[in-house]
């Protein structure tokens, strides 16, 4: 972390007198380290308060003795079961596909994750159903950790930036990934501290 401010604090000065007011941001370990999980938790979340995609999720780690089911046993637990948690259909069919993705090898393991580029992950990926790149960018960010990915169409990148730089209107997704050039390679760090600016008092 402390190398990447050096790097985004010479790099851009708005950034950086940001960053300056923040202080290092401390990131708790991640829920689930797996892709597997972590994709589940993620399509629960979709269009869901915290709180509520927690529920669902607690719903459904009781049908698995107190963890999310493994594939098999995802792709055997019957549709009552799973509309019983609180899923959607299109819910229900994501997470399906996730499971049957994950036993047929589409989704990697951890380690298997970690020797394929962040491209090579999204295009993966974004072919499961209800996973899309902004899915899969946050799987990268948080629970891959990987350092140098800008989520350009997420809302609170692009609110940041558009706050900390005074702007009347945020900047288009491809706008963003220019800019966004100069924090290369810790552009992952860039959106932590974008989504705080996002979150500051008007």
């Amino acid at each position: 972390m402390r190398k990447a401010i050096a790097h985004l604090t010479a790099a851009d000065p708005v950034l950086g007198a940001h960053i300056a007011r923040i202080g290092q941001i401390k990131r708790t370990p991640p829920e689930f380290t797996e892709p597997y999980p972590a994709l589940l938790s993620a399509v629960a979340h979709q269009q869901l308060h915290a709180r509520a995609a927690a529920a669902i999720l607690g719903r459904l780690k009781a049908l698995s003795d107190g963890a999310l089911p493994s594939p098999a046993a995802m792709l055997a637990l019957p549709e009552e079961a799973l509309r019983g948690c609180g899923f959607s259909a299109s819910k229900m069919a994501a997470l399906r596909d996730i499971a049957a993705k994950a036993a047929g090898g589409t989704i990697p393991s951890r380690a298997r994750a970690l020797r394929l580029t962040d491209s090579e992950l999204i295009e993966r990926l974004t072919a499961i159903r209800g996973v899309g790149q902004w899915t899969v960018e946050m799987l990268l960010i948080f629970t891959l950790r990987r350092p140098d990915v800008l989520p350009v169409d997420d809302f609170g990148v692009r609110e940041g930036f558009r706050r900390l730089h005074g702007l009347a209107a945020q900047p288009k997704p491809k706008e963003l990934a220019r800019l966004g050039e100069v924090w290369a390679p810790y552009r992952s760090t860039a959106a932590l501290y974008l989504w705080r600016a996002a979150d500051l008092p008007k």
